[in-house]
């Protein structure tokens, strides 16, 4: 059976600093307060409500900057709910974003643009969603809870969309070809040492 989506983290406090305001049409932006951006997921999407605004990625979690460079830039986000084909409530969250990440031969920093879009489609019991998930390998699928925290499920699709092993094109090319050229041919010291000596 496949696995199902890992549960979401449990909201914190105090890093995502927004409040939602209903700007009417189920349309909702995100305003700077004091606290985080949490929704009703099953309210949110059989509304078709809406959710769009940026998070700065330095006030995002650490277990996002460990994948980063450094943490500089935004992330763009829109969050919509909806019904799918068989009427089950989901979620389509998109992100843009410029990060950097770190060329793992070189070691430096190096620009990537973050460009996700998903479904996530929410169900109210553990035994539906496994049924779902057999009929379906593909579904990406999360057992609803009565708060979901926006950004905790934006630092997820940022830690998913991330490239596993990120490298320049050309980075360290130059310096591994000098350090090839310097390392002696192991066969060449072994003819060496089995070469008779003059007398």
């Amino acid at each position: 059976m496949p696995a199902a989506r890992a549960a979401r983290p449990r909201p914190r406090f105090g890093l995502a600093l927004f409040l939602l305001t209903n700007q009417g049409n189920g349309l909702y932006h995100a305003e700077f307060m004091s606290k985080p951006i949490l929704i009703d997921p099953l309210k949110f999407a059989r509304e078709g409500a809406s959710l769009s605004g940026k998070l700065p990625v330095s006030g995002l979690d650490e277990r996002v900057h460990d994948d980063l460079s450094d943490t500089s830039g935004e992330v763009s986000y829109r969050l919509e709910g909806f019904r799918d084909e068989l009427q089950r409530p989901a979620l389509r969250i998109r992100l843009e974003a410029g990060l950097n990440v770190t060329c793992q031969r070189c070691l430096d920093g190096m620009p990537f643009s973050l460009d996700t879009d998903s479904v996530i489609t929410l169900f109210t019991s553990q035994e539906k969603l496994e049924e779902a998930c057999e009929l379906d390998e593909e579904l990406d699928a999360v057992l609803a809870e009565p708060e979901l925290d926006v950004a905790a499920l934006i630092e997820d699709e940022i830690i998913m969309g991330l490239p596993h092993a990120p490298k320049h094109d050309e980075c360290g090319r130059e310096t591994l070809s000098l350090a090839k050229a310097d390392k002696p041919n192991p066969f060449a010291v072994l003819a060496t040492l089995k070469r008779p000596k003059s007398e």
